[in-house]
C-alpha cells in the first residue's frame, strides 16, 4: 500500500478514536469488533517491506520495539483511566475523560519523539512502525477494558428477587 494512503488511514483511525473516547459507549456494543481495527492495522504495518530499514536493521528493530511497548503502555494507561460503570441492564459502559486525553496524546508524543530519535540516527521509518504502535496502543486498551469490565459492580443496589 502506498504511504500517502497509510498516512491516511493512519490519521482517520487516530481521529475517529480519539473523538470516540469521549462520548459513553456501551461496552457490549463493540463485541468482537474491537479487535478487528488492531488486527487490520498490525496485518497492514507487518505487510509493509520496509518496516525495517536495511542500511540500519539493528536500530530500526530497536525503535519498531520500542515504539510497540510504548503502544502497549499507552493502551493499558488509557484502559485505566477511563471510567467504567454498569447499568440496570448489566451493560457496562465505558467514557474517557482529561485524564485519559492526557495519556493518550502523552503516548503519541513520545512516538512521534521515537521517530525524531529515529530521525537523528538516520534510520528510515515508514508509515508501518506508526501503524503497528497504533495497533498495539488499541489491542492493549482493549485487553485491559475487557479485564476491568469483569470487575464492574453496579453503582446502585440491585432488588433481590424483584
Amino acid at each position: 500500500m502506498s504511504g500517502l494512503l497509510n498516512t491516511v488511514v493512519i490519521i482517520a483511525v487516530v481521529a475517529y478514536v480519539f473523538i470516540r473516547q469521549f462520548s459513553a459507549q456501551p461496552l457490549s456494543s463493540r463485541g468482537s469488533n474491537i479487535w478487528l481495527v488492531p488486527a487490520i492495522l498490525g496485518g497492514m504495518a507487518l505487510r509493509e517491506p520496509h518496516l525495517l530499514d536495511a542500511a540500519h536493521p539493528t536500530a530500526a528493530a530497536v525503535l519498531l520495539a520500542a515504539g510497540t511497548l510504548l503502544g502497549l503502555a499507552s493502551g493499558a494507561g488509557w484502559a485505566w483511566t477511563t471510567t467504567m460503570w454498569t447499568e440496570a441492564d448489566g451493560t457496562v459502559w465505558t467514557k474517557g475523560g482529561l485524564r485519559t486525553a492526557v495519556v493518550w496524546l502523552c503516548g503519541m508524543a513520545v512516538r512521534l519523539g521515537l521517530g525524531g530519535v529515529g530521525h537523528l540516527w538516520g534510520v528510515h521509518q515508514g508509515t508501518g512502525t506508526m501503524m503497528l504502535s497504533i495497533a498495539a496502543m488499541l489491542l492493549s486498551r482493549s485487553g485491559v477494558t475487557l479485564w476491568r469490565a469483569r470487575s464492574v459492580q453496579p453503582a446502585y443496589r440491585v432488588p433481590v428477587g424483584g
